[in-house]
């Protein structure tokens, strides 16, 4: 992924997606491709939606980001895409419990697949992803290696509308259970970067007691390992993070983040607009019973995150 940058990410990203893949060759049939949010987390994502259309033809893939991320703008890009005729939709809803009836009128009309957060009340085909609670187990099991005698933690997330978020903190609950380490908080910011800084800064000032800062979605670790940095705390209070941002891994190299979960955003993509494509063809034999496709984690830390960083920069190259 690119460096992150929070002044002007937001911008800087949805330009970049405005341009969008090249359209396959004389494409007839369009996927719409809906991501939660402004984020350099989806940078990796667009990859493999890339690679999948370069294997299909007669495809296309609108890859569309909400200017706020917010059920009300999902609400809007997906009747557009709906009115436009779009072949399937791949959605990572902002907000499932409340976006139900929307995503049964897609599914109504269209295949609809989700991706990286689950609406499992809905009548989508597939999700696509991670298994969220055990990610978060196996962040709260670093947690708990980090923190042997106990301590006081806080996390921070975009929001816990999403089932990702939170699924992430009942796996770390569920890990960190019968231990003496103690959930101060969970700050949400709504996928502001801006507000994601200050609940960072003001953790920082409030609390003088903390063990640990705990990011559970692409930007919060980098977010706070620059807080950290600017407020003279780097290496003082322990970092656990989620996900492959540049600046986090980074950390990870200077022995200042103890690890972080990553997914596998690329896969997100290129299996989204792939099996989307197989099931219009009307092929559905890859319909699993419980309608999951889990994509497995894996812990990055000072072991093993050179190899990755190589990993990451020749996959962004492609």
């Amino acid at each position: 992924m690119k460096r992150f940058v929070l002044a002007g990410l937001a911008a800087a990203v949805a330009a970049a997606f405005a341009i969008g893949p090249a359209p396959a060759q004389a494409a007839d049939k369009t996927i719409a491709f809906v991501v939660n949010g402004s984020s350099s987390f989806w940078t990796i994502a667009n990859k493999g939606t890339d690679k999948a259309v370069s294997e299909l033809k007669g495809y296309s893939v609108e890859f569309k980001i909400p200017g706020q991320s917010s059920a009300a703008e999902q609400r809007q890009i997906v009747e557009d895409m709906l009115a436009r005729g779009v072949a399937g939709i791949g959605i990572s809803p902002v907000d499932p419990d409340n976006s139900t009836a929307l995503l049964n009128k897609a599914a109504g009309q269209v295949p609809l697949f989700t991706f990286d957060s689950d609406a499992p009340k809905s009548d989508r085909l597939l999700y696509i992803g991670t298994d969220n609670v055990a990610a978060g187990v196996q962040a709260g099991e670093l947690i708990k290696k980090t923190l042997p005698d106990g301590g006081k933690i806080m996390l921070f997330v975009g929001t816990l509308g999403n089932a990702n978020a939170r699924e992430r903190v009942e796996g770390i609950k569920k890990a960190i259970a019968g231990t003496k380490i103690e959930i101060v908080d969970i700050r949400t910011d709504d996928i502001d970067f801006a507000k994601a800084k200050r609940n960072v800064e003001d953790t920082l000032t409030k609390y003088d007691d903390l063990a640990m800062l705990v990011g559970l979605y692409s930007y919060n670790t980098p977010i706070i390992y620059d807080a950290m940095k600017a407020a003279g705390k780097l290496g003082k209070i322990k970092v656990v993070g989620f996900d492959e941002d540049p600046v986090t891994l980074r950390g990870v190299q200077e022995g200042v983040i103890e690890g972080t979960v990553v997914q596998q955003p690329f896969e997100f993509g290129y299996q989204t607009v792939k099996l989307l494509a197989q099931y219009i063809e009307g092929d559905k034999s890859f319909i699993p019973a419980d309608h999951l496709k889990i994509i497995p984690t894996r812990l990055i830390d000072s072991s093993n995150v050179a190899d990755f960083q190589k990993t990451m920069k020749e996959l962004l190259k492609k």
